[in-house]
């Protein structure tokens, strides 16, 4: 929107171009003559309406000395961070950088190596369970933008995100970090993974309110629902997305073709092929459905693997794909999910609704060697009330479990690379930590790192889905605190089973083991000293209660009757 002259500014900036040989901008229009002014007041007409129009206005401040721009201030006016052209009227250049630090102490089950322990002392089975980890990202991110974006879509963007990844881990056991028993028992690594590379172009615009129709191309992010249930991640496809009707109406239309993902770090590796496994989206937002303040959405996800033929060992020397469970055999699927996904509130409740339904073919199962047909279900809500400065929330999931493992249908719910923001999200011990699935397959987990669900695949990053799983269902309290403007507590409980427990059986060769996974609680502080995002500091603490069902499961492993995780995080954004 173009800015008009008040009579003092007008003064000011003929004064000071008057003063000059050289325009302050030579794109900008001259400013009005003081004829000009007289002739607006001699009509009786406001000055404002018949001033000439600036084409350039983000340099008006600093050319009147009201501010200076300094690169380093991301708070004020600055060139690098988007605020005014760096070349033409509408070419922008964004740049930021997030330091993302982690630090965790943890326990979990810990098998013994199969040729060594460090302590000959341990059982044939379990080993110690402290471990520790270090995990530093650096995130710098960098975007040519054409085009008024403070009222209307961007006309075309370029965007390029590389991180750079610093990880250590140390755990007290051979074979665990390494393949090798000969190896460490202490591992450093980095690695340069590209998070972000597309072009954003902006198609049309619809109506006079700026409806649009987009196309993005190359490594972005997506995600299929609110909360990161089904696919959160950032890969190599194609988007078309828009929205109609004063965006009340949102619609992406997606195809992925999935990267590989280094194994240490989880960042994308684009130094090697792609995998042959394919991911499309069509999904529509209608805002106030069914009520007003509620948005709606469907979709419809279809994923299409094509790696039966596929040998992946990851960077430590373990076999990823295909998995080391049941008959060891690489697999083809072809699954469909037809989801609901609702957020937002109902008068004072403010509520969060998730519901998938998986149907397809898988092409080995890993019990029968033979083709068999997937049907499986996934629901979750979470409803919270806020209270003056506290929120309180009830969470409820249910994943499908296989309940005969032997017969032609799999009826395990798996994802496809989920990242749930759902009770008490990392912070939950459940949620952060990946527990190995100890003595029925190999390097197998019973869940993944920052996963809910219990899918018995090699990793979240490198695997494939599995729908002969146990399934979870998960019963949960919280509660947000906003103590001060710039410090929040939080607190979780989450009580945890399996759906069923028939694969885990087959699988172990062990009857009867029982549904109860245990009880998972969690607290965190999170603290902004600037009151902004760009400083955050996180201390989070959770354990893990066990159950019958994982007391059997991992039932010698040193009496442990809790399990820990402490996760420290800082985030320094600029």
């Amino acid at each position: 929107m173009p800015l008009r002259y008040t009579p003092m500014l007008w003064l000011a900036m003929t004064v000071m171009v008057n003063a000059q040989e050289e325009p302050l901008n030579p794109g900008a229009v001259a400013p009005p003559r003081i004829d000009q002014y007289a002739d607006c007041r001699d009509q009786g007409r406001e000055f404002v309406e018949c001033a000439p129009a600036v084409p350039d206005r983000w340099r008006l401040a600093e050319n009147l000395g009201i501010l200076k721009t300094r690169w380093w201030d991301p708070y004020n006016q600055n060139t690098i961070k988007g605020d005014r052209p760096v070349f033409g009227k509408d070419w922008f250049f964004v740049a930021s950088i997030v330091s993302d630090t982690i630090a965790e102490p943890r326990s979990f089950p810990i098998p013994v190596g199969v040729q060594t322990t460090t302590d000959p002392g341990d059982l044939d089975v379990f080993g110690d369970s402290d471990s520790f980890a270090f995990n530093q990202n650096l995130i710098t991110s960098f975007s040519l933008i054409k085009g008024s974006t403070a009222f209307k879509p961007q006309d075309l963007e370029f965007r390029l995100t590389p991180v750079f990844n610093y990880n250590y881990a140390r755990v007290a056991e051979k074979r665990i970090l390494y393949v090798e028993p000969s190896e460490d028992l202490d591992r450093h690594d980095g690695f340069i993974g590209l998070q972000e590379a597309f072009v954003d172009y902006h198609l049309r615009n619809v109506s006079e309110r700026y409806d649009f129709d987009s196309v993005r191309v190359g490594i972005q992010p997506f995600s299929s629902d609110f909360r990161g249930f089904l696919f959160q991640d950032n890969q190599l496809g194609v988007r078309f997305f828009g929205n109609r009707d004063n965006n009340r109406f949102q619609y992406n239309l997606a195809a992925f073709m999935r990267l590989e993902k280094d194994t240490n770090s989880g960042l994308n590796d684009v130094s090697v092929a792609p995998r042959e496994d394919y991911v499309f989206f069509a999904n529509l937002y209608r805002q106030d459905l069914p009520f007003p303040g509620m948005t709606s959405q469907v979709t419809l996800v279809y994923n299409m693997n094509r790696e039966r033929n596929d040998i992946e060992v990851d960077k430590n020397g373990f076999p990823v794909r295909p998995a080391l469970l049941g008959n060891l055999r690489g697999r083809n699927y072809d699954v469909a999910y037809l989801g609901y996904n609702a957020d937002g509130r109902i008068g004072r409740i403010n509520l969060t609704a998730s519901a998938y339904y998986a149907l397809g073919k898988d092409r080995n199962s890993i019990f029968t060697d033979q083709s068999a047909t997937i049907n499986s279900y996934f629901a979750a809500i979470e409803p919270s009330y806020d209270r003056d400065w506290a929120r309180f929330r009830l969470s409820g999931l249910i994943a499908s479990g296989d309940g005969d493992p032997y017969d032609d249908t799999e009826h395990g719910f798996d994802a496809i690379f989920e990242n749930p923001q759902f009770a008490g999200a990392d912070t939950s011990y459940w949620i952060r930590q990946g527990i190995p699935f100890i003595g029925g397959g190999r390097v197998i987990g019973v869940n993944g790192r920052n996963g809910l669900l219990p899918d018995l695949r090699s990793t979240k990053e490198q695997g494939q889905s599995n729908f002969n799983n146990p399934g979870l269902i998960l019963a949960g309290a919280g509660a947000d605190f906003d103590i001060l403007p710039e410090l929040r507590l939080s607190f979780n409980a989450n009580r945890l089973w399996f759906q069923k427990t028939d694969t885990l059986e087959a699988l172990r060769m062990q009857d009867d083991i029982d549904n109860s996974i245990g009880w998972d609680i969690s607290s965190a502080a999170i603290y902004r000293p600037t009151f902004v995002q760009n400083v955050v500091l996180r201390l989070s603490g959770a354990a893990l209660k066990p159950g019958d069902g994982f007391k059997a499961l991992y039932d010698n492993n040193e009496n442990r009757d809790l399990y820990y995780s402490v996760l420290f995080n800082v985030v320094l954004s600029y």
